[in-house]
């Protein structure tokens, strides 16, 4: 387990709740996404190593990919995918699953939160995020939603955020 002093999570919207859906080509979707890039960048530079990502469809792939070229130029970057449970990726379509797994694969650590789905696993998975990090990098709307709640919980764990506006 990394230091949480060095551990930065993310949380961030799915794509029901982007303004480009699941249109990765939207030129806002491409300047969000260098967006993550140079925030990571800013975050490496300030002594940030271990980056934990939930590995929901949309921002959290976006920033599981941004930290994995991270790792590229920077050997000592590690990402831990925090699956909060066996089933997360069973009714995505083939192709949302592949690339699933295959991010899984260049993860440095898995930690599966829950074996099994229940109504809360989500926000346990966030949880176990924010009581590791030092750090919570996230993509929010403003708007009422698990990325809320995430947020809130870090501002009440005294875990510092960055958030990157969506709209």
């Amino acid at each position: 387990m990394a230091e949480r002093e060095i551990t930065c999570c993310f949380t961030g919207h799915r794509p029901v709740k982007l303004p480009w859906g699941m249109r990765e080509t939207d030129p806002r979707c491409i300047a969000l996404k260098a967006r993550i890039s140079a925030t990571l960048d800013g975050i490496y530079e300030s002594g940030y190593r271990h980056f934990i990502c939930g590995m929901a469809i949309g921002c959290d792939t976006f920033f599981a990919e941004a930290v994995l070229a991270l790792k590229q130029q920077h050997g000592d970057v590690t990402l831990e995918a925090a699956v909060p449970c066996d089933s997360q990726a069973d009714r995505w379509t083939r192709s949302q699953r592949e690339h699933y797994e295959e991010l899984l694969s260049r993860c440095d650590v898995v930690t599966h939160v829950s074996h099994t789905y229940s109504p809360g696993c989500m926000m346990k998975r966030n949880e176990y995020m924010i009581d590791a990090s030092s750090l919570l990098l996230a993509c929010f709307n403003g708007r009422s939603s698990g990325t809320m709640n995430t947020i809130l919980y870090a501002e009440r764990s005294g875990v510092r955020t960055i958030i990157l506006d969506i709209d």
